[in-house]
């Protein structure tokens, strides 16, 4: 199976499905929808039908394919996943048509009347002032540029996938996001475009002095002076890093979180942010091994700042989206002190909380967003006693944010659990301090529980129309997955754990690095035996 092209397929089908979708006329928005639901779950069954055939004990990279595409430049069309991009793959494939089911009415009441539900149906005869079809079909181009940048082996491919994909995002935010949505678009836009100049520059740089090539493979092995590997990595880093993002370069975040419409902001987050810390694992550290060491105190340094900074913001926020989206910036700290810990527990638990936080904010967005829905607001002063109107989706929400604050037997605890021991093992301050953390998120997340569903009920939310109904049967069918896979790998994490560990097992052996020897080593066999004769 190995044979068949899984990462092209899959990588054309979701465009080809978008030009598709969007040639609909505007007037059949529903049949937009359902194609385009079709379409994603066609990408789904692809996806696990690769992630069962894929060997973890087999080869690095498997799915192998290559085309010619510019001769000259020695740029080709190469594709191939080790375990880390295969997962990511697999959250891609389950997120959009959760998202896309999730967002099935956010077309539907642009044009109402200020003060109308602007979730109900449209009327009859009546076209969308955004239609479905544009917004469904910007979706699966989303998700084919996603699934490129993961699976792109070949350098230049991969920058082609890591711009473009700003495009889609790019229109999901400025046309269907809420207040000042295009400030929010253009935020996040001009600071991806300035990372991805900064990348640009070090592509260039790495094809004119690794010997005129953008295979991954021969690049790994060329040779590099320790000042030009130094500079390539910046180039590289900075881009990873505003994509990520890490702090100082977090600030578009809460902005496009909060504008886009709550699908969106749940790809955005669960994902396309996922590239940052995905480009630093399969191109920072793999091509310039030394400098990744050399830089590791900074990395390490941002990465802390940014989990208390990101949950103390979080703390003091009144609307749920951004609180939310800095809370994400609190998590991607954790994901970049497990990268640049260099040991295989805390590499293992930061792909894995890549794939865990995925799953949990995701979920915790499209929560927010039908609550918001409901109350026609986002600000956490707006509710209040919801639990009372609301009860199941109460609940929902809870289960979400007891899994954003990693609580045992959520998956986010698997992962942040081993990236804090695998840490500890080499950096006792950075591992100690990042718990502070740990116990700001319970802050931010209880609070925000509290402060929306919990209490006497408000009596303005009482009279709200929309907070009459709790969750709805589609409603349950898209948060259905992400609970059963939050609390599912909580408990068994192993399917994801074995396919994960080669592949950052194999990442650290390109740099150098080895775990630390056990502190208290194995007793001999000698030793065995004299203190069984006592």
């Amino acid at each position: 199976m190995n044979d068949f092209p899984f990462l092209s397929v899959l990588t054309a089908a979701p465009a080809v499905g978008g030009l598709v979708v969007a040639l609909l006329p505007n007037s059949r928005p529903t049949l937009a929808k359902a194609l385009s639901l079709g379409w994603s779950l066609v990408v789904l069954v692809g996806t696990i039908t690769m992630y069962t055939a894929f060997k973890p004990g087999g080869d690095r990279f498997q799915f192998h394919e290559s085309y010619r595409w510019i001769p000259s430049w020695d740029a080709r069309l190469t594709f191939a996943v080790d375990g880390i991009a295969l997962v990511m793959l697999l959250l891609i494939a389950v997120l959009v048509p959760v998202v896309m089911l999730a967002s099935w009415h956010d077309t539907d009441g642009y044009g109402a009347k200020a003060g109308e539900d602007r979730h109900s149906a449209a009327p009859v005869g009546v076209v969308p002032a955004r239609s479905a079809s544009a917004y469904f079909s910007l979706l699966l181009f989303l998700e084919s540029t996603m699934l490129g940048v993961f699976s792109a082996q070949d350098i230049f491919l991969f920058y082609v996938f890591f711009e473009i994909m700003l495009v889609p995002m790019y229109f999901l935010i400025g046309s269907y996001g809420g207040q000042r949505r295009q400030y929010a678009a253009v935020k996040f836009f001009l600071y991806s475009l300035v990372g991805g100049l900064f990348m640009l520059v070090a592509v260039i740089g790495l094809w004119v002095l690794g010997g005129h090539t953008f295979d991954w493979q021969k690049l790994v092995e060329a040779d590099f002076t320790t000042g030009t590997e130094r500079w390539l990595f910046l180039g590289f880093f900075i881009a990873f890093a505003i994509k990520a993002p890490f702090f100082p370069f977090h600030t578009w975040l809460p902005d496009a979180g909060g504008a886009a419409p709550a699908g969106s902001a749940a790809l955005l987050v669960g994902v396309l942010d996922k590239v940052g810390t995905f480009g630093i694992l399969r191109y920072c550290l793999p091509l310039f091994p030394n400098a990744s060491r050399y830089f590791a105190p900074l990395a390490l340094t941002l990465a802390l700042v940014g989990v208390i900074y990101g949950a103390l913001l979080a703390i003091g926020q009144n609307d749920l989206k951004r609180l939310v989206a800095y809370t994400s910036i609190a998590h991607f700290g954790f994901i970049g002190i497990g990268i640049f810990a260099f040991t295989t527990q805390s590499g293992t638990g930061a792909v894995l909380y890549m794939v865990n936080h995925g799953l949990a904010t995701g979920l915790l967005f499209l929560v927010v967003g039908m609550l918001a829905a409901r109350r026609g607001s986002a600000a956490v002063s707006d509710f209040g006693g919801a639990g009372k109107l609301v009860p199941v989706l109460a609940g929902v929400f809870l289960l979400a944010g007891l899994a954003s604050l990693a609580l045992p037997g959520t998956s986010p605890f698997v992962s942040e659990f081993l990236v804090l021991v695998g840490t500890f093992t080499v950096n006792k301050t950075v591992a100690v301090v990042a718990t502070v953390g740990v116990v700001l998120a319970a802050g931010y997340v209880l609070w925000m529980i509290q402060r929306t569903t919990h209490g006497t009920v408000n009596p303005a939310l009482a009279e709200v129309e929309g907070m009459k109904r709790d969750l709805s049967l589609r409603e349950g069918i898209v948060v259905a997955p992400l609970i059963a896979l939050i609390l599912g790998l909580g408990v068994y994490p192993k399917p994801v754990l074995d396919v994960i560990d080669p592949a950052v097992r194999a990442t650290l052996s390109d740099t150098g690095s080895t775990d630390p020897a056990p502190t208290h080593p194995a007793p001999t066999a000698d030793a065995v035996s004299k203190e069984s004769g006592k």
